[in-house]
């Protein structure tokens, strides 16, 4: 694609989470710093919220790869899942061996004992649940009861939470209240500063192998902020359209016409305000009055 043509080893805004791209900007460390300090704690719920494509599976995978080894963790990717899935998830993740159990009863005392074992041999468990707003409310409460194993010492589980805000929303129904009260720690992903979203593409370019003048001008920083709303995975498709666009007409740099293009061909980008086109209208103005002038050498 345009890989050798701006000089890169890998695609720089790939939609796939990648923690090898991960770069420590204040939402997603603080996200992490509150993940940790909860787990340490040893009980209750743990829950990370934010909007579409505001980082949270990165975060997860991050938190995932960076628990140390006193951790066992049980990770549900996709837990849109009855009870009786839920457990048997669980199992699965948990390295139980399920084909002689029977029923639900057996299963959960099956589950129980790996645990105990498990803290026995001074382990943690966490079960860490991605995409948490699309479980059915029995199966919150299924995770619950989960929390409710414990020794006289400490909790045998604990569990993370990673969700769209519309998991707040489920939560605040009156049925759901003593998960709720369970909840010790908490955190909201807020989207990207522009100061953050200009680092955001510079550290992934760094990481891709970019080692030129910088790619994208200041404007076309300012018009990805303003159609990307911050969110990082839109950050991530209006660059990838915006090196398209430039590579496509061969062009060296990244600047705000290939951003308006790319927003404009983006379903969920910002649309640019008539106030925000005006200004790119009386910029381009400017400088076409520049260079008639310094053509005619009357400057």
């Amino acid at each position: 694609m345009y890989q050798q043509h701006f000089g890169l080893q890998t695609l720089p805004f790939a939609l796939t989470p990648n923690t090898g791209f991960f770069f420590g900007l204040a939402p997603h460390v603080e996200a992490l710093q509150v993940l940790q300090v909860a787990l340490q704690s040893g009980e209750g719920f743990i829950k990370v919220t934010g909007e579409v494509g505001t980082g949270k599976t990165l975060i997860c995978r991050k938190l995932l790869n960076d628990l140390p080894d006193s951790f066992v963790c049980a990770y549900l990717p996709n837990p849109y899942l009855t009870p009786a899935e839920l457990r048997m998830a669980v199992a699965q993740e948990l390295g139980i061996d399920i084909s002689s159990v029977h029923d639900q009863q057996q299963l959960t005392g099956v589950i129980q004992q790996r645990l105990l074992a498990l803290s026995a041999a001074d382990k943690q468990i966490v079960l860490v649940l991605d995409e948490a707003q699309a479980l059915p409310d029995d199966s919150l409460e299924a995770l619950r009861l989960f929390t409710n194993l414990e020794t006289e010492l400490r909790k045998l589980v604990q569990v993370v939470l990673f969700g769209q805000p519309e998991l707040d929303q489920r939560l605040a129904q009156p049925q759901l209240r003593q998960l709720r009260q369970r909840i010790t720690f908490s955190y909201q992903l807020r989207p990207l500063t522009q100061a953050e979203v200009a680092a955001y593409v510079r550290h992934r370019l760094a990481v891709s192998g970019y080692q030129g003048r910088p790619l994208f001008n200041a404007r076309a920083l300012k018009l990805l902020f303003i159609g990307s709303r911050g969110v990082p995975r839109l950050i991530n498709i209006l660059a990838h359209k915006a090196l398209m666009l430039s590579y496509g007409a061969g062009e060296d740099g990244i600047n705000a016409g290939h951003i308006r293009l790319a927003i404009g061909d983006t379903e969920d980008a910002q649309p640019l305000s008539h106030w925000h086109w005006w200004l790119l209208s009386g910029a381009l103005l400017l400088v076409m009055t520049a260079l008639i002038l310094v053509w005619r050498g009357t400057l």
